[in-house]
């Protein structure tokens, strides 16, 4: 193992450090905006990640250790290229005037789209280099965790206080679809549930850790209450899904229940204690859940779900506006036949979708409602490819860290997955993944489930304490 703090001087490891707490803090101010999705603070944010890689670059020089994980990242640079592509005025038009066009229906907005990707492609591989020890990667989970209680926190207090509108963001109305400081309820669940689903995780992976589990138990709960309160049907039903993946989808006896049993009587003890605890545990869970319905949502969350059947029925058609999830799901698979190679560009769907979408006009769909439609609409067969391989990389990388010896970093694994897990879930009925809060925490949360299991344990003297080596040069 190659170390990365001691073999460096003071300047090197000066930057070290501070690449990493501006990563940290680029994370938590990143919430703050709305979830940072007007265009300014977008470009503030993607200005802050360059500045940041600029620094790594210098440290790197510095360093003279210039070894990033692109095997990871690989597929996203491949997804980059291929939106730069689709933005390229490549094909002439027919006509008495030659008008070039792209694959795009929006070539601006694929650009914009690409730069974006770049942006966060560039947190995640400065997130895997500086990540670079037990410590660090605790700071990180705490980090996200601090982000949702936080943003769940100023939710209830906005719904509890707020009179007129604006409450500390103008922008913020009062009622309607606004939950926390995101304008739409539906994105604030997406974060909280990814923070619920890891928070779970090392509740889960490491339940004999008696004063971290009472710790994190009220974070739960916290958190489980702003769900509630934001009446997001997407989220509650991520979030029960989380406790489902939890509980029967990942093999919780074989990764966290392992002991070194002298025999094989004491390995049977071991493999049903570990049953027993997780049953019990799922069984809490499953009932806290629907308690927390009832008694904290009541009827505004029962409503919700009642009226659920109306965004697949034909409810809008006495005004030929169309914008239930059926019919727009409808008018994406006409888009998605019609473009199945390229897609219409990425950011683009809300001009392509016109063509296809039988309605009145008064209203365009400016998504699908529906990430994978969406992503097969956008990118076609292309970028569906591209994403399977990420996808699959990214499975390949979390499975080894599941079988890691240390049950720290087993359980932060397990609770990266379940949030991901809940994540891809709620992103069937939403688009919560298109705000840069829940993007960042998403590629975050990826940082999270792959870091190397060879993290460094040699803390020098001159670093505060702090474990500064680095991962194993492969």
């Amino acid at each position: 193992m190659v170390n990365r703090g001691l073999g460096a001087g003071p300047f090197a490891r000066f930057l070290d450090r501070a690449i990493y707490l501006c990563l940290l803090v680029t994370i938590a101010l990143t919430a703050i905006p709305y979830g940072t999705v007007q265009p300014w603070w977008i470009s503030l944010f993607e200005c802050a990640v360059f500045l940041i890689a600029m620094l790594a670059v210098i440290e790197a020089a510095v360093s003279k250790r210039w070894s990033f994980d692109l095997w990871l990242v690989a597929p996203l640079l491949g997804l980059i290229l291929f939106a730069v592509f689709q933005s390229l005025p490549l094909f002439s038009g027919s006509g008495p005037i030659v008008v070039r066009t792209s694959v795009s229906a929006d070539p601006f907005s694929t650009r914009l789209f690409a730069v974006q990707l770049i942006a966060l492609t560039l947190v995640l591989l400065l997130l895997l280099r500086y990540t670079s020890s037990k410590a660090r990667l605790r700071y990180l989970i705490y980090t996200i965790i601090g982000v949702g209680v936080t943003s769940a926190v100023f939710g209830l207090l906005r719904q509890s206080l707020q009179h007129s509108p604006g409450f500390i963001l103008p922008a913020l109305p009062i009622g309607g679809r606004s939950f926390g400081q995101f304008i739409n309820r539906n994105h604030f669940a997406l974060l909280l549930e990814m923070v619920l689903g890891l928070t779970l995780g090392l509740i889960v992976g490491e339940v004999g850790r008696r004063r971290r589990v009472l710790l994190l138990l009220p974070v739960c709960a916290l958190l489980w209450v702003g769900l509630i309160y934001s009446n997001s049907r997407g989220g509650i039903l991520a979030s029960l899904s989380e406790v489902l993946f939890l509980g029967v989808l990942v093999d919780p006896v074989r990764h966290l229940t392992r002991e070194r049993a002298g025999t094989s009587t004491r390995g049977f003890q071991y493999l049903v204690g570990g049953l027993v605890v997780r049953v019990f545990l799922m069984a809490c869970l499953v009932g806290l859940f629907a308690y927390g319905v009832g008694w904290i949502g009541g009827e505004p969350v029962v409503t919700s779900f009642q009226n659920a059947a109306t965004d697949f029925t034909q409810q809008e058609m006495e005004n030929n506006t169309n914008t239930s999830r059926k019919e727009i799901w409808s008018a994406t698979w006409r888009m998605i036949k019609a473009h199945p190679l390229a897609g219409v560009g990425f950011s683009g769907y809300w001009i392509g979708i016109t063509r296809y979408h039988r309605a009145s006009g008064d209203i365009t769909p400016q998504q699908a409602h529906n990430d994978y439609l969406e992503l097969m609409a956008s990118g076609g067969l292309i970028g569906v490819a591209l994403a399977v391989w990420f996808g699959w990389a990214f499975v390949k990388r979390a499975r080894q860290n599941l079988r890691s010896p240390d049950s720290f970093r087993r359980a932060a694994c397990l609770g990266a997955l379940t949030a991901i897990f809940g994540l891809a879930v709620h992103s069937f009925v939403d688009f919560g993944i298109h705000i840069t809060i829940n993007a960042l925490v998403l590629f975050t949360l990826i940082v999270v489930a792959v870091q190397s299991d060879r993290l460094a344990e040699i803390q020098p003297a001159d670093d505060g304490g702090e474990a500064v080596g680095g991962l194993a040069e492969r």
